[in-house]
């Protein structure tokens, strides 16, 4: 089995309220610290042994379920689950 480990963001083009709303709120308690701050999100998959090509599995899920590809850019990791 595998662990497939995906990590989801904003594309750089695309407005991040949420992580401009966190932003504000972490200098108003005085972390003024953080020039910027984006919020994406992080999926854990375990995946069977199969005969198909595991990078061709993960990015058609990514492309046509976990992710908006308008809108999202994404990564992953690969793993030998425990």
């Amino acid at each position: 089995m595998k662990k497939v480990k995906i990590y989801v963001t904003l594309r750089e083009s695309i407005l991040d309220p949420q992580g401009s709303a966190v932003q504000g709120s972490l200098a108003k308690m005085g972390y003024g610290e953080v020039a910027d701050l984006r919020i994406g999100k992080y999926l854990e998959l375990t995946i069977k042994d199969t005969e198909r090509d595991i990078d061709t599995l993960v990015k058609e899920m990514c492309e046509k379920v976990l992710t908006n590809v308008v809108i999202e850019d994404y990564r992953y990791e690969v793993e030998e689950a425990n």
